[in-house]
């Protein structure tokens, strides 16, 4: 499964709601696995993001799929990036000619 990194923002309406917060993380964390994934770590953070989680998930369009349902709840946003383990890093390295 491909790794992925989520840096998360609330809305102002996430923020009017933010005791709501929790559930909303436990719903997040049953559309990743509905789409065949797993949320492995999740941070609350201070400074420009607001959250981080780290997801495994079987392709880009799964992770496209939640982000965009999550995103139309209108109480956070999201950018993500696909991560790289240190294993795929390597490898990707190993084969630059």
């Amino acid at each position: 499964m491909a790794t992925y990194l989520s840096l998360i923002r609330w809305t102002q309406e996430g923020m009017a709601k933010v005791k709501e917060s929790p559930s909303r993380l436990d719903a997040a964390k049953k559309a990743i696995e509905a789409g065949g994934g797993k949320l492995k770590h999740f941070y609350m953070l201070m400074g420009q993001y607001d959250m981080a989680i780290v997801v495994e998930a079987p392709d880009d369009a799964t992770v496209a799929r939640v982000n965009l349902a999550l995103g139309s709840k209108g109480t956070v946003r999201t950018e993500t990036s696909r991560a790289f383990t240190e294993e795929e890093y390597r490898k990707i390295i190993s084969a630059i000619k």
